[in-house]
This record gives C-alpha cells, structure tokens and sequence, in this order.
C-alpha cells in the first residue's frame, strides 16, 4: 500500500547525512530495525522506489529516516537532499529482517548504522542497552552519524574505526579478524551486521569461524 506522507522536518546530521522527520500515517507500525520503500512524492521520481530504514522509536508520533546522499550520481539520495520542508515522500509497507533478539555486538560500515539506530535508541529507553556493544567503521570522523547520541547510549560500548584518519581518540584501520578478536570477549552470543555487501560477507565468515553460531548472526538479508 502507499501512503503519501509530509516533509516535517529537515536537519543536517553530518556533511553528507540529513534526518527527515516525515508524517506518520494512522495505524501505521513498525519494529525497530525495519524498513520501507520510499519515493520522491515527484511525477519523474515516484516511481524510483530505495529501501530506508526507521531512525525513530516506534511510539513517536512521526516517522523519521537518516539518509546519506550519494551525490557521484543523479539518485534518489541526491534528489532527497535537494527536498525541503513542506515537500512529500511516497512510503510503503514495512519489511526488514535485522530485528534485536538479545544482548550482543552491533558491528556498522557507515550508513549501515541506520537499522540500528532504532534499536539502540529503544534499548536506552528501556534501560536494557547494558551488555551490547557497537563496532562502527567510518572513513573519517567528520563521517560518524549520531557521535554524541551514541557516545551518549553506550558510553565505553562504542567503538569507533576510521579507515582514512589517523586520530588518537578512535582505533585506526579496518573491522577485520584481528580487530574483531581484540574487541569481542565472547563469540557464543548475538551479532548484528550492516554495512556494504562485501564487509557483511567478510564479517560473517570471521565471526563463524572463531565459533558464533550462524542462526546467532542477524543482518540484511
């Protein structure tokens, strides 16, 4: 079904990163680390479908999504960014298969942050975010969605990897085998993983290997 929601608000996360807090239709829910289909509410673009995930918590009374434009191309990211409050978006049906199900390590690339915004935001609220841990790789620091909310979430639980800026408050380098046995004390619990399709891939074989079960693996599929 479509639902032809209103820009409410529009911010700057990062250089490249903006946060729509859009209108919520009635009766509409969803689970935190699900997504949907959005359209540009345009005649040229309504029918250039892209998956976005949820940022906010299921009870608020908007919808919100953070999304990083990618501008190397004439998209549906580089179109978004151009769009102003007052503006319309097109969103379907909710789908997603990241879902929490229990304490764990969440491990990012970039804008793969945004399934677990959500999560994250909802354990904090319910003072369960004890006992989970996020891995989450950036180029540079001038790329790292939510910083300050995340550093404030989880404290000594974040730990940020830049691959391209060498900086003595993050780990330099890449989320490989080496850097994972470093941060991870214990393979025999949940694990959550977005990022780009290789980095998911190269994880998951790590993770497995050194003995996580591979039900206990949750990610995009």
């Amino acid at each position: 079904m479509n639902y032809i929601v209103g820009i409410l608000e529009i911010t700057e996360v990062t250089h490249n990163v903006k946060r729509f807090k859009i209108e919520k239709p009635a009766g509409y829910v969803f689970t935190p680390g699900q997504a949907t289909d959005v359209s540009v509410n345009k005649k040229e673009w309504e029918h250039e479908k892209r998956p976005f995930t949820f940022t906010c918590l299921a009870d608020d009374p908007y919808l919100e999504f953070t999304i990083k434009r990618y501008a190397d191309h004439n998209g549906v990211t580089n179109e978004l960014h151009q769009l102003k409050e007052g503006d319309s978006l097109i969103i379907r049906d909710v789908w997603g298969a990241i879902a929490y199900k229990g304490p764990g390590y969440f491990i990012a690339g970039g804008a793969g942050i945004t399934p677990f915004i959500a999560i994250l935001r909802q354990l904090h609220k319910e003072q369960k975010i004890d006992n989970n841990k996020l891995l989450f790789s950036n180029k540079t620091s001038f790329d790292i969605i939510y910083e300050k909310e995340l550093t404030a979430i989880l404290g000594s639980n974040l730990i940020n990897i830049l691959s391209e800026e060498t900086n003595s408050k993050y780990l330099h380098g890449r989320i490989d085998e080496a850097l994972l046995k470093k941060e991870i004390s214990d393979f025999n619990t949940h694990f959550y993983v977005c990022g780009p399709d290789k980095m998911i891939s190269d994880i998951n074989e790590v993770l497995v290997k050194n003995g996580a079960e591979p039900e206990s693996v949750v990610f995009e599929k």
